[in-house]
């Protein structure tokens, strides 16, 4: 305690200089991960960094500083081979980012996917194409995207419908989208392990709600057996949609995406 009250009484303007430079490397670094599945190992990584650190500014613990001293040299150069996939996806992320990019062009780019997806799942709907469209929000869907075929189109009704159609090699799967682009198909997504309500869902469903459980994407699903529409987010499914709730749903999702975008472009 006597060594906790030395210290603050040392406290001066350059202290803080100090301490703020670490808390904006902190929050760069929370922020550099941010659209990774990374964060949360990354945020209790920092916080038991932060309790070990306090922890060794008492001189009296000889051992555990002499521990801590041995150990983060190792643990420095463990960090990279750890979030490897992470820093890769993270510096792609940056090299993608368009600064300065205008609301009006985002706005009419949202219009104009969501009248596509619209025509694309009703129509699938009425055809009774079994589909599930996953809309990527924040968190990269990378590890999903590289479980499918490559696409990197715009996207457009005719070929969501093509991809889905039961008798092409790509339906039995889901389509992955980010931004303005159809990026993969025949993705593979995680089952829910949660008992749902209703035996009538199956498979597709559950690797609706699995997806977005583990991220915060936006799933949009039509029942080969029944033709009927439903969305999933944050663990929930939302059921029997007609054209006008999805609509409103798709434009919520994209609202909140162009305000994340805005928030990015300010910092």
């Amino acid at each position: 305690m006597l060594n906790l009250l030395a210290i603050f009484s040392q406290f001066n303007w350059v202290s803080a200089i100090d301490i703020l430079l670490v808390s904006l490397v902190f929050y760069a670094l929370l922020r550099f991960f941010a659209r990774t599945q990374a964060v949360l190992l990354l945020r209790g990584l920092l916080i038991v960094f932060l309790v070990v650190a306090l922890a060794g500014s008492v001189s009296e613990l000889t051992a555990f500083n002499w521990l801590v001293r041995t150990t983060s040299l190792a643990i420095l150069v463990a960090l990279p081979v750890i979030f490897q996939p992470e820093l890769r996806r993270a510096l792609e992320r940056v090299g993608r980012t368009r600064m300065f990019f205008g609301r009006q062009r985002r706005d009419t780019a949202h219009s104009k996917i969501i009248s596509e997806l619209i025509a694309a799942v009703t129509r699938m709907s009425k055809l009774h194409y079994g589909a599930i469209i996953v809309l990527e929000d924040s968190v990269i869907l990378d590890p999903y995207i590289e479980t499918g075929v490559p696409i990197h189109a715009t996207i457009n009704r005719e070929l969501l419908i093509t991809i889905f159609y039961p008798g092409t090699p790509l339906h039995d799967g889901a389509v992955i989208l980010r931004g303005e682009e159809i990026v993969a198909a025949a993705c593979v997504l995680p089952l829910t392990q949660r008992p749902l309500p209703d035996t009538s869902l199956g498979t597709r469903h559950r690797a609706a709600i699995g997806v977005t459980e583990d991220t915060d994407a936006l799933t949009v699903v039509v029942s080969e057996e029944t033709g009927a529409i439903s969305a999933a987010r944050n663990g929930r499914l939302a059921r029997r949609l007609d054209e006008k709730r999805l609509r409103f749903i798709l434009e919520r999702f994209y609202e909140a995406r162009r305000d994340l975008f805005e928030a990015e472009e300010t910092i």
